[in-house]
């Protein structure tokens, strides 16, 4: 049972929780920015004077199919805590430090999805602004993908397990 369960703690931590950083990832290079903004200051692409939609880099469709793996792939990536869990208590781990800290470095990254990241990505297609947006996007992103990395290497070098 154990064997099972940590099959589909990995594999639904490699799809879900891996397609959802990579598209928070990649959502700020294709959303819109508002017209007439010039390319240096929404964040690089084509030479500074043009806009962001001419450099061709800029893609509505694919940052709307972004969003839509966001939502999806983190709805879905809620089987990777929940089997976690199941296989802490299985394997009569609850206890250890490493469990706590990687469940509350998971919420963590599960909250500044669901109230940041998910609601500014709908924002920014709704709505383009001058790149501001999609600069913080970025920066969240980045923050999102750092505690998932944390949270595996916790997973793997296990510091304070019994055994």
């Amino acid at each position: 049972m154990e064997k099972l369960l940590l099959s589909v703690h990995v594999l639904a931590g490699i799809v879900f929780v891996g397609g959802s950083a990579v598209a928070t990832s990649l959502f700020p290079r294709y959303a819109p920015v508002a017209a007439g903004v010039p390319a240096g200051t929404a964040g690089g692409g084509a030479a500074a004077g043009t806009l962001q939609e001419a450099s061709g880099e800029r893609n509505r469709s694919v940052a709307v199919a972004l969003l839509r793996i966001t939502r999806g792939y983190s709805l879905f990536g809620i089987v990777v805590p929940v089997v976690g869990i199941v296989l802490a208590l299985v394997q009569g781990r609850m206890g250890e430090i490493w469990i706590t800290v990687s469940m509350v470095l998971t919420a963590a990254a599960g909250v500044l999805l669901a109230l940041w990241i998910y609601p500014l990505q709908r924002e920014a297609l709704a709505e383009p602004d001058d790149g501001a947006r999609l600069r913080r996007l970025s920066m969240l992103a980045g923050i999102y993908n750092l505690l998932w990395a944390v949270v595996v290497v916790m997973m793997i070098v296990r510091p304070g397990a019994d055994g």
